[in-house]
């Protein structure tokens, strides 16, 4: 039965009826006057369909020309439009919007919103927004009431509590009802939780899926997650970054610079899409917030959060089966187990040394790579000039040494060239295996943490419900154990590139990056008279240890080979290298 509460008439007091007709006296008119409304918008979530902010403005149209309410126009118009804000967690006068008008009741004579719940969802919230209309004098509407009729609260009066005593029934009714709905759904999703690949629906999944329809071979009914093409291509990139060592906040503000979606911004626009049949939406004139961009957080959230796995999550941890097994909300899942750990552990923290304070680059191609002869010190730039800063540490250095910078620095280029340039540049990609022990560990605290709750079981059910999950956690733990160990190992790619076609294209920082990671070495002695004009090469020797040992000491060894063939009666000087007779294929093969 529709329900309609009208009063506004001048002299008369506030009436509430039900089913009265419209042409009673003295009540259920419509106002003489023209009032000043302000339309009331919200939604919970941007892209719900069956409660768009258009159909609210259409809904609250009607009603306004029906009681002769204005809204305005172009920029006098008056509208409160509060998208992505729940009613339950804040109240009317916390709104962006709608707090903002509530604030200057001089402005306007009415507030007309939808139905109650896009207004209040408790009768705390209800009752001050009633006492708020009763001290301004404010009348409210609700487009559609109870019964599909419409719903007017006239606070004229202040002293006919009528009106206010009605919405709180209302709102009394609109709450019982929401806790009622509440329950149900929370039944069934805690129902389907343990149903293998259903997935519940009505929330965003883990960020690489998307819901869709559950096949035929497992039921056909309800909706399943499948992996996201387009999502699943931005998780590999993060993971191939993170595999060539960058942080995941460089990640992240590689991300935002390439204007990749973040996952709240992409959940928002397949919405969007979907809602549209597949096309990109038409451009909104209602405000919209920035979209949330990519974080290291959400980036190290994402990647260690089991349910990339594919597996359900519910308040953190893990759904299981009686067996203790992950229940799975995808029949395939974007990362293996192994995987998953393999990404774990390049999240892992890596401890941090003491280190020296960090000084300015002082741009010196030789920092870390110069040291003097006389005290194996490192020597520093100073004014084109390499110098022995033994004296600044305290040290007594028997002789030390002065060379200019642009000497050494050809001659150590010129040098790394001829020894490792023509070398191929590979990369050692660490595979960490398949370890137990980290999933062993996680059901273990899961363990610990349901024993906590045993004390608080009072009845035979609970404690019965409790013992079954612990069973399951127990039969997951003793299957893992029995689990083998896979030992980690290092796999050695090439990239296609020598260090020569890295050199010729890095800066100075990068350069010196590379001599430092080759281990290269410069130790100048002191000079002696005469040594002004040009580098005196007994001052000077170069060295590269570590890694790279093998490569060079193969490329010498070529070098000399080919160029014995080529002239028998002329070998070449034993360290040197030819390096007009070498080509890339053969240095590849020596490498």
């Amino acid at each position: 039965m529709a329900v309609s509460t009208q009063v506004r008439q001048s002299g008369n007091s506030s009436l509430p009826t039900q089913g009265m007709e419209n042409n009673h006296p003295g009540i259920g008119t419509a106002p003489a006057e023209t009032l000043r409304g302000v339309r009331c918008i919200r939604l919970s979530v941007r892209t719900d369909e069956t409660t768009s902010p258009e159909r609210q403005r259409e809904s609250d149209d009607q009603a306004a020309s029906a009681l002769g309410i204005d809204f305005g126009e172009g920029d006098a118009l008056r509208e409160a439009v509060d998208l992505d804000v729940s009613a339950s967690k804040v109240g009317p006068f916390e709104r962006p919007q709608l707090g903002a008008w509530l604030k200057r009741p001089d402005d306007f004579d009415a507030l007309v919103f939808w139905r109650f719940d896009r207004a209040i969802r408790s009768m705390g919230d209800m009752h001050e927004l009633a006492k708020w209309a009763k001290q301004h004098r404010k009348m409210i509407v609700f487009a559609e009431g109870i019964g599909g009729g419409r719903l007017v609260f006239d606070f004229s009066n202040p002293l006919d509590p009528m009106s206010e005593l009605m919405m709180l029934m209302l709102a009394f009714a609109a709450q019982v009802e929401s806790q009622s709905t509440s329950d149900r759904v929370t039944g069934a999703q805690a129902a389907m939780r343990k149903m293998p690949l259903r997935w519940r629906g009505g929330g965003q999944p883990a960020y690489g899926y998307l819901p869709a329809p559950m096949p035929a071979e497992h039921g056909g009914v309800g909706w399943t997650l499948v992996p996201d093409p387009v999502a699943v291509t931005v998780i590999e990139r993060i993971i191939a970054a993170l595999v060539a060592g960058k942080s995941p906040l460089t990640i992240a503000r590689m991300l935002n610079a390439d204007g990749v979606l973040s996952p709240s911004a992409h959940w928002a626009a397949y919405r969007a899409r979907t809602k549209n049949n597949g096309t990109e939406p038409a451009e909104s004139t209602t405000p919209k917030r920035k979209p949330a961009q990519w974080r290291d957080k959400t980036i190290v959230k994402m990647l260690t959060s089991p349910a990339i796995m594919g597996w359900k999550i519910h308040r953190g941890n893990p759904v299981r089966d009686d067996q203790g097994a992950p229940v799975m909300a995808a029949e395939k899942g974007i990362l293996t187990r192994e995987e998953f750990d393999q990404v774990g552990a390049l999240l892992t923290p890596k401890p941090v040394a003491e280190r020296p304070p960090v000084r300015k680059d002082s741009g010196a191609l030789l920092l870390r790579v110069i040291h003097c002869d006389g005290c194996e010190g490192r020597m520093y730039l100073n004014k084109g000039y390499y110098q022995c800063s033994s004296y600044k540490y305290g040290a007594n250095c028997p002789a030390p040494s002065t060379v200019r910078a642009d000497w050494v620095d050809e001659h150590a280029s010129s040098e790394f060239l001829r020894l490792v340039g023509p070398v191929h540049i590979t990369r050692v990609t660490e595979i960490p295996g398949y370890d137990p022990q980290p999933e062993i560990d996680a059901t273990v605290a899961e363990m610990e943490e349901h024993d906590e709750q045993k004390g608080r079981r009072k009845s035979k059910a609970g404690m019965a419900a409790w013992q079954k999950r612990a069973d399951a956690l127990e039969t997951r733990l003793a299957e893992l154990e029995a689990r083998e160990k896979t030992e980690p190992r290092r796999e050695v790619l090439s990239t296609g590139r020598t260090y020569a076609d890295d050199w010729n294209s890095a800066d100075t920082m990068a350069r010196r990056t590379m001599l430092v990671e080759a281990g290269a070495r410069l130790m100048v002695k002191r000079g002696t008279r005469g040594g002004w004009r040009k580098l005196d090469l007994r001052r000077v020797e170069f060295t590269i240890t570590g890694d790279l040992d093998p490569a060079i000491e193969a490329n010498v060894t070529v070098a000399g080979e080919l160029a014995t063939e080529n002239n028998p009666n002329h070998a070449p000087t034993p360290g040197a290298m030819a390096h007009r007779n070498l080509t890339p294929d053969t240095l590849a093969t020596a490498a």
